[in-house]
């Protein structure tokens, strides 16, 4: 490079005192000098054919170890599953098929209960609809029977008649023969036995096929009453049950004010009714001039007033007492019209 005119390099710095000339510089030691603190050696120089005799059996010495490492060491796949990474993916993945077989379990355990839930609900379906049908068919079969001809009435059982003929009550119910017994009424049968006063009460049976039982409990008379026709025996409703030339024994004469369809008649009846049968056969004659003054003659001659036919029953008991203490043929009479205030006279 040329310099230019006048240019004048610098002087060299003036070197401290006292420092050693032979001192390296921070340049030189900066170029590469060794330092005073560097030791001070030197490479040992070898001949070419020494290293390369020296390098030939080193190099033969380490093939074999390189050759044994490479058949020991394993397969990449091999270290990957026996380093903990391969140990930890492989419970991964073992967790993952154990997962997925339980959800198939459940899925096809859930699929089965479906199925048996689903067959028992349709087998109770089945049921309940063949019980149906079974009732259906038994009760249509039931109906068909009874309104066939199969039980049509053909026979008419009578039980319980003394008084009225058996004949005339069967006889009554001749228009319905050949009808199926479910078809005769109530009606029907109270219209056909309303003809005989004397039934006070009845029942009716069916017995299949084709027969109809009447029960039948009949008038019991209380008492004799003279009428304008003659004299009657009559229940204790009034009704006239037959007509007789004198009184029968064992039924009192009736004297009431009205006559059978008064009330006074009514109440007198109701208290011979109440009264016990071995009671009843004592008393003579009744009379009756009102509902609450029934008085009863027994045929010792003592006489009994009973007043109204208000507890009728405990009347009977304590007249019943007091004639075994106080009996008809040694008392005047006796007077139970207040039962718990009887009164022997």
């Amino acid at each position: 490079m040329k310099r230019p005119q006048g240019f004048q390099p610098p002087a060299a710095p003036a070197r401290p005192p006292g420092r050693d000339p032979a001192a390296p510089t921070r340049s030189s030691a900066r170029r590469g000098a060794p330092s005073r603190d560097q030791a001070l050696t030197e490479p040992i120089r070898l001949d070419m054919d020494e290293r390369a005799a020296s390098a030939v059996p080193m190099r033969a010495q380490s093939e074999p170890r390189e050759s044994a490492r490479a058949e020991t060491v394993p397969s990449t796949d091999a270290a990957a599953a026996a380093s903990p990474t391969g140990t930890a993916m492989r419970d991964v993945r073992a967790a993952r098929r154990a997962l997925a077989a339980a959800e198939r379990r459940r899925r096809r355990y859930e699929r089965q209960e479906v199925r048996r839930f689903t067959r028992r609900g349709r087998l109770r379906r089945m049921t309940w609809l063949a019980g149906l049908a079974a009732v259906a068919a038994l009760a249509l079969l039931a109906v068909g029977v009874a309104y066939s001809p199969l039980m049509a009435l053909r026979e008419i059982r009578v039980e319980g008649a003394s008084r009225v003929p058996a004949a005339d009550i069967r006889a009554a119910f001749d228009d319905r023969l050949g009808t199926p017994l479910p078809l005769i009424t109530t009606d029907e049968v109270r219209g056909a036995l309303s003809e005989f006063p004397l039934i006070e009460t009845y029942s009716t049976e069916t017995v299949p096929p084709g027969t109809l039982v009447v029960r039948i409990v009949e008038r019991t008379p209380v008492g004799v009453v003279e009428t304008a026709s003659g004299l009657v025996t009559a229940d204790a409703a009034g009704v006239v049950i037959e007509r007789v030339e004198a009184a029968p024994e064992g039924l009192p004469l009736v004297n009431a004010e009205g006559g059978l369809d008064g009330d006074a008649y009514r109440a007198a009846g109701a208290v011979l009714r109440s009264l016990p049968a071995e009671l009843r056969a004592q008393v003579a004659q009744v009379t009756a001039d009102t509902p609450d003054d029934v008085r009863l003659e027994l045929a010792e001659g003592a006489v009994v007033v009973w007043g109204s036919a208000d507890e009728s029953s405990l009347k009977a008991t304590v007249l019943a007492r007091l004639m075994a203490a106080a009996p008809p043929e040694d008392v005047g009479g006796y007077d139970v019209s207040a039962p718990l205030s009887a009164v022997v006279y």
